[in-house]
């Protein structure tokens, strides 16, 4: 009953937020000079949560959305409350939270299945054409809009010392693994890390996320699962093989590694380290099956909601559209270097300018929204370090091990 009740609710707002919308939102130049000639602006007073660093573009953009937007007067409110602090913020007193707020995609699920987010019920396409998949996905929870992406920028990436390898040797890992062997380099990747090892068996196909209902779903086990293992298997016996965490990769790219994979936070160390040698690429392919398979990945998103308690939901579906649009994102790129999820500012010039987002960006591509609960990082470290270990235990019985623990309910 209560879920009946709650899919014609929200049948109801959305409906009522569209009527609202085109009442409000959309206003004609002859509504906004009635209104002006009548002296009767409406005041619209929004709070709005963003990260220190973010405070001073934060007000530059709103200012700016209420300069474009003369029907009504606008107010706003500033709150310095980080992403990673939105959902307990929010959790504390809803009544008192912001209308429109940044969270990390990671909290989406407990953020809808609080009430907290607003169903996106304005340009809800044009929204999911302008940015790249994985981040429309980092947005929505069972296939409903719930934000406006706003970076897509936590992602991981190949970096490499150009003194050694080239741009064609870093489109596949047999290419890297050729030419580190001949010039008796290493290849640095933190297999025993859930996060990278995923790659593999998301470039073959398999899936990795949680349904609707909350339970996590990983097939890692099956054919396209076992071919993946096999080939993680290989890179691990390779004798440019390299493991560790990012120090390992940071201490020695330059000397005796020539290139790893991890995020943008080691961006500017390894750019110190190679100098003039520094260069970035999305993931490489890798043979799996027989044939040249793409390397997949996790993108994780800053994303911009609103409020269900806000008293202006239209207004605040407004500005958080226009505090993520193509204009918007380009100047938080160029103010603050965010990594964008509009597709337009990440093909750009000046995205690509930066080799370090431009890899991410091309990598965005084969990228996949890091909908995953806690039961897979345990299993998957522990697999990798059997791979790791060259153990030489039986791939099929230790994905089926991997599988089971990352499903336990």
């Amino acid at each position: 009953m209560k879920k009946v009740f709650s899919v014609v609710f929200a049948g109801i707002m959305a409906a009522s937020l569209c009527a609202c919308g085109n009442q409000t939102g959309n206003a004609t130049a002859s509504d906004v000079a009635a209104k002006e000639n009548n002296g009767v602006k409406e005041q619209i007073t929004l709070s709005v949560w963003g990260a220190q660093a973010d405070q001073a573009l934060l007000k530059e953009l709103c200012e700016k959305f209420a300069s474009e937007h003369p029907e009504n007067d606008w107010q706003f409110d500033y709150g310095v409350v980080g992403e990673a602090d939105a959902q307990a913020r929010y959790l504390e007193d809803p009544a008192a939270a912001a209308d429109v707020f940044s969270y990390p995609d990671d909290q989406m699920t407990t953020l809808v299945e609080a009430d907290a987010l607003y169903e996106v019920t304005r340009n809800a396409d044009e929204i999911k054409s302008a940015n790249v998949p994985a981040s429309v996905e980092a947005a929505s929870y069972g296939g409903t809009l719930y934000g406006y992406p706003m970076t897509a920028d936590n992602g991981y990436l190949l970096y490499y010392d150009k003194s050694v390898l080239s741009e064609k040797d870093v489109e596949s890992l047999d290419g890297i693994l050729a030419a580190a062997n001949k010039a008796g380099k290493k290849v640095h990747m933190d297999v025993s890390n859930g996060w990278y090892i995923a790659s593999f068996f998301l470039g073959n196909g398999c899936k990795l996320t949680i349904d609707e209902n909350g339970k996590q779903i990983c097939d890692f086990n099956n054919e396209k699962g076992l071919e993946a293992a096999e080939a993680i298997r290989k890179f691990c016996d390779d004798p440019a093989f390299v493991t560790g965490d990012d120090s390992v990769l940071q201490g020695g790219i330059g000397d005796d590694i020539c290139c790893g994979i991890s995020g943008p936070w080691v961006s500017a160390s390894v750019k110190e380290k190679l100098g003039d040698n520094y260069a970035a690429a999305k993931l490489p392919t890798f043979t799996c099956g027989g044939k040249q398979v793409q390397m997949g990945s996790f993108l994780g998103c800053k994303v911009l909601g609103v409020n269900t308690q806000s008293a202006h939901p239209v207004e605040a579906m407004e500005l958080a559209e226009y505090l993520t649009n193509e204009e918007s994102q380009a100047r938080r790129f160029e103010v603050l270097g965010y990594g964008p999820s509009n597709v337009k500012v990440a093909e750009s010039d000046e995205v690509a300018a930066d080799a370090t987002l431009k890899a991410l960006a091309d990598q965005s591509k084969y990228a996949i929204s890091q909908r995953v609960n806690g039961a897979y990082w345990t299993p998957a470290e522990a697999f990798g370090a059997e791979l790791e270990g060259h153990t030489g235990n039986d791939l099929q019985a230790m994905l089926d091990q991997l599988v089971e623990q990352a499903t336990a309910e």
